[in-house]
């Protein structure tokens, strides 16, 4: 059977320890402590270990020290030359002061909702400010970091630091878009259009002076040509004159076997001639008269039907 003293040794005991593990809390690298006295907080505790409370008169309140991402909504920014923006935003964010976030916000879902309206105040303000362009390409770095700095101002207030600010979509808006890419298009249609014209243009200046050279070429080429023919027609003529003069019966002769030859085709025309006509005298009499060579022979007639 137990004595009473040790049983209430044992008593003492239970309830030390249910004390000790009431009073006793941690505070881990990732978290702040917040100490809560009925309600009213207490210095925090910012470093990690071991820390003590009075039981049933204080509780804790943890709060994240991480870095905290912070998704704002998209919205339109009309810029400073009148175009319309449909600009998509986020930034990162941790406690600096877990008792003035505490007093201001609560929790860190007040503190996303205060600081959401904060940071789209300052993407439409500073955007507002700026051109399509700057916002599109030119300036993008230099006015996410002016973002930040006026978010960071303004949410240090609420015991929060603001570490990033960036802008992950800045685009027109989707009826913009169609109007921009329909008037692009136009232009290259209009600059298509142009360029073709220019080329017709150009093709029709080589075509014209492509014409003009062949002209010239041909025309040149027509010359020389005629000037070859005249020369060779007179070195011809010269040399049947020549050959006339050196022996004019031998010339007549040749002339008139010539006509002999174009007259007496092989073929079946037959030609009805006196042969006492002058074109045969050749054909009479080995040694002709002088005198003009043989006239040319008649056209040959159809022979008459059998």
């Amino acid at each position: 059977m137990r004595s009473p003293l040790g049983t209430i040794a044992l008593i003492a005991t239970g309830v030390v320890l249910v004390l000790v593990y009431l009073s006793a809390y941690t505070v881990t690298p990732r978290d702040y402590a917040l100490p809560l006295r009925f309600g009213e907080p207490q210095p925090a505790k910012t470093q990690p270990g071991l820390y003590w409370k009075w039981p049933f008169i204080e509780n804790v309140e943890y709060i994240n020290k991480q870095v905290l991402d912070l998704d704002s909504l998209p919205q339109e920014v009309i810029a400073s030359d009148q175009k319309r923006l449909k600009v998509d935003a986020f930034a990162r964010y941790r406690v600096s002061d877990p008792l003035r976030f505490f007093q201001t916000s609560r929790s860190e879902k007040g503190a996303e909702l205060q600081l959401s309206s904060i940071l789209s105040s300052a993407v439409r303000r500073i955007l507002g400010q700026s051109t399509f362009a700057a916002v599109v390409r030119d300036q993008r770095a230099g006015l996410m970091e002016r973002i930040r700095a006026e978010v960071n101002r303004e949410a240090s207030g609420l015991g929060i630091e603001v570490v990033d600010v960036r802008i992950r979509g800045a685009d027109l808006p989707q009826a913009n878009s169609e109007a921009v890419y329909k008037r692009m298009q136009s232009q290259r249609q209009t600059e298509a259009q142009q360029i073709r014209s220019q080329g017709t243009q150009q093709a029709q200046i080589i075509r014209s002076d492509a014409d003009r050279q062949v002209a010239k070429i041909l025309g040149e080429a027509r010359g020389k040509a005629s000037e070859t023919t005249g020369q060779a027609d007179s070195t011809r003529i010269k040399i049947l004159a020549d050959a006339y003069n050196k022996d004019p019966e031998f010339f007549q002769f040749y002339l008139s076997m010539r006509n002999y030859v174009d007259a007496m085709k092989p073929d079946n025309t037959q030609v009805f001639i006196s042969p006492d006509w002058d074109y045969f005298r050749y054909l009479r009499s080995p040694a002709a008269p002088t005198g003009t060579p043989a006239p040319a022979a008649p056209a040959p007639q159809a022979a008459p039907a059998q």
